[in-house]
């Protein structure tokens, strides 16, 4: 079994393309959220998300038609393309390797469903464009990666929600460790959507301007969008051919506790962490961060922290989320997650929970690095990841010394 790190980092999010930019502005504590634009909210009395403004795919993407592909996909495509070019790699080399891609998400290419809908309400089957149904499948997401990039390995699009990048950087490692790929594109992409805005709406569940998770007072989610890639090699390769190396990856955890639809289970996420802890090699009390799910729901951040508390005991390490910040991006979350991880962990410092006033005494002593990044030590991150149904990954990263 080989030993797996990461070597390329490719955000498309909407505080920063790019991990230089990224990077900057987690440390900065920036924030994503604006007012709705991709479509009209003004029946809805919370209108804020976390769009990417500035994204020009045309101007990323170097394969594809952007006329034939969804939003979501070319988020994918460009992350991993950022991603190729952060880690070295020459992209001919790396289409004559055993390379692939692996991507999460929730809603797919919604968006296109959407436009489907409003052109049949409009003026029924006959007036569909004909070029959009062929980009609905959620598939096209890896699909599009390996086009782009010109890889010939497996190309997976893994739809566990709100967990899927966790579930996609733990396939990919899988391949690269054992040796049946020399290198993975792992990640998430998901957009903006009318349905699932007003879905999480109407579960009374999206905050009304910002999110803030963790905080006694937290409302809510703000729903997001973006593209999160990571280049997964085997250490050896990394280390022959002189490549950055932002982090080992360590090791993960799955469960299903499929406990209920919409409510997060505590004990089921802790066995999920106790999985990772196994998985890796390590104990609770080698754990110097977590990358929290953190929602900003009431139910999410207490199963979460009760959870924390049940594994790590009265004072476990920091814990904070980057959600605060972006929104949640729905199957990119996690990835997201490990991008802030991997490049707090390098640099030196923890990612804040920005949006946070007040210490909610349920949570017990959980520290959620609130509002300012705090410069830290880490050696070994543990980045969380669930999704409705109970379908919890996390992943687990160390450094490389």
């Amino acid at each position: 079994m080989r030993r797996v790190v990461v070597t390329g980092l490719g955000p498309v999010s909407n505080v920063g393309t790019g991990a230089a930019a990224f990077g900057a502005a987690v440390r900065a504590g920036r924030s994503g959220v604006s007012p709705i634009t991709s479509f009209d909210a003004s029946g809805f009395p919370h209108r804020n998300a976390g769009e990417v403004r500035d994204f020009a795919p045309q101007e990323m993407v170097e394969r594809l038609d952007t006329a034939e592909w969804g939003r979501s996909s070319l988020f994918a495509a460009a992350a991993a393309r950022l991603a190729v070019a952060d880690a070295g790699l020459d992209p001919d080399e790396l289409s004559r390797a055993g390379a692939g891609s692996v991507m999460g998400t929730t809603s797919g290419e919604s968006q296109i469903i959407e436009r489907l809908t409003e052109e049949e309400v409009a003026g029924g089957w006959e007036s569909l464009s004909p070029h959009l149904p062929r980009q609905v499948p959620a598939s096209r997401l890896a699909y599009a990666v390996n086009r782009e990039l010109g890889l010939t390995g497996e190309a997976m699009t893994l739809a566990t929600a709100c967990s899927a990048g966790n579930y996609a950087i733990g396939y990919a490692y899988d391949l690269v460790r054992t040796g049946a790929a020399d290198y993975m594109l792992a990640g998430g992409a998901d957009s903006v959507l009318r349905w699932a805005h007003a879905g999480f709406f109407r579960l009374g569940a999206v905050a009304e301007d910002v999110s803030s998770p963790f905080d006694r007072d937290r409302s809510g989610i703000i729903t997001a969008e973006g593209g999160a890639a990571l280049v997964l090699e085997s250490l050896e390769g990394a280390l022959a051919r002189g490549a950055q190396i932002y982090g080992e990856v360590l090791g993960y955890g799955l469960n299903c506790d499929a406990d209920h639809m919409v409510s997060p289970d505590p004990v089921g996420i802790a066995e999920c962490m106790r999985r990772a802890h196994a998985n890796a090699g390590i104990e609770p009390g080698d754990v110097d961060y977590i990358c929290a799910h953190g929602t900003g729901t009431p139910a999410n951040d207490l199963a979460e922290a009760t959870a924390v508390l049940d594994v790590f005991g009265g004072a476990p390490p920091p814990i904070s989320s980057v959600k605060s910040m972006l929104g949640h991006t729905m199957g990119a979350s996690s990835a997201f997650g490990a991008i802030a991880s991997l490049i707090g962990m390098r640099e030196g410092f923890l990612p804040p929970t920005t949006n946070f006033s007040h210490h909610d005494p349920a949570l017990g002593g959980i520290d959620p690095v609130p509002n300012e990044a705090r410069p830290a030590d880490v050696r070994i991150v543990q980045n969380n990841g669930f999704a409705f149904g109970g379908n919890n990954a996390i992943t687990v990263f160390g450094r490389v010394s």
